[in-house]
Formats: structure tokens, C-alpha cells, sequence
């Protein structure tokens, strides 16, 4: 399942670049993960400074030890930070496991909810995906009251498979087959 990459390679669509972060990003990765509209329906918690300066080194870290991981979305047009989407082997206790595949997120900043730019992003990491990881399937986790993500995931080829619960929180499971 594994990859040569040890870094993010750049990827870019017709809107956005795709990149690896950097220390650099610490302030714009905090902005929005600090943000309770983001964190809604991924931890319910606004992230720390700390919290997310951890966030930044496990993102770069993914790269290294399992070949795939996420990467920093940023605007073309504007050069602007907007988010953060990718692939992850988080090893989530929880039943049913999800890590025997990996596990596709996306989160974004407000201003970039509602242009598409998730569905783009995701459909640039999963053509990646298929193209370098020898995966049958990514799998990814949402709250089902988080329609935005429901219909990005449906856009992106994946159907759901199940329901899971994961740190007392309710979560439907999505599963995309390679080359969805």
C-alpha cells in the first residue's frame, strides 16, 4: 500500500495547488482549526495553537512512514491557505477498523465552503491515490449531519458502508473502490 513519496508531492487543479506544509502554515492551519464552524462536525473543539502545530507535524509525518498523508490547499488566484485534504493511516481505535484502508478528510476554510474547491482537491488526491498506492479502497468517516461533506464524498465516488461509532460520537462509514 505503501508509496515512495517522503514528502507531499505537488499536485494542482485548474484552482488550486496542492502542496506540503510547512512551519509557515502554523497561523493559517490554526486560524481555521480554531474556527467552531470548521470544527463542527469533525471534533466539535476548536484546536489549540499547540493542537495544531502537532496537526502540521503529523501531516508531514504521514509522508515518510506510510507514503501518503495530506496536503496544505491553497487558492491559485489569491495565493491564500484554504485548507487541508488528504489520505492517512490514523490507526483510530475504534469498531469497526477503518485503517486497513486509507482514510480520506478534507476540512477548509469558511471562505472556501460552497465553490467546489473540497470536491476538486479530493478528486486530485484520490487520482493520486490510484495512481501511486496499491489500495483496493479509502475509505473516510463523516457525521451524517454534515451535508456539505456527505454530498463532497458522493461527488468524489464514495458510497456508504456502514456506521461506527468513534469517541462517543456517532459516524457513518464511506468507502470509495480504487478507480471510483
Amino acid at each position: 500500500m505503501k508509496s515512495d513519496c517522503v514528502r507531499a508531492p505537488r499536485l494542482e487543479t485548474a484552482r488550486l495547488v496542492l502542496r506540503a506544509h510547512d512551519g509557515n502554515d502554523l497561523e493559517a492551519v490554526y486560524a481555521m482549526w480554531s474556527d467552531p464552524h470548521v470544527v463542527r462536525h469533525i471534533t466539535g473543539k476548536p484546536s489549540t495553537r499547540e493542537e495544531c502545530w502537532a496537526r502540521i507535524l503529523r501531516y508531514g509525518g504521514l509522508w515518510p512512514v506510510v507514503g501518503y498523508g495530506y496536503w496544505a490547499v491553497v487558492e491559485k488566484e489569491s495565493g491564500r491557505f484554504i485548507g487541508d485534504v488528504g489520505i492517512a493511516d490514523f490507526r483510530r481505535d475504534m469498531e469497526p477498523a477503518i485503517y486497513e484502508a486509507p482514510e480520506a478528510g478534507w476540512a477548509l476554510t469558511p471562505a472556501a465552503h460552497g465553490k467546489g474547491y473540497a470536491t476538486e482537491a479530493m478528486t486530485a488526491v484520490l487520482v493520486w491515490a490510484d495512481r501511486n498506492l496499491d489500495a483496493a479502497r479509502v475509505t473516510c468517516m463523516l457525521d451524517e449531519s454534515n451535508t456539505a461533506s456527505v454530498n463532497v464524498a458522493r461527488k468524489c465516488g464514495f458510497t456508504r458502508y456502514g456506521a461506527a461509532e468513534y469517541k462517543g460520537q456517532p459516524s457513518l462509514l464511506w468507502e470509495r473502490k480504487r478507480g471510483g
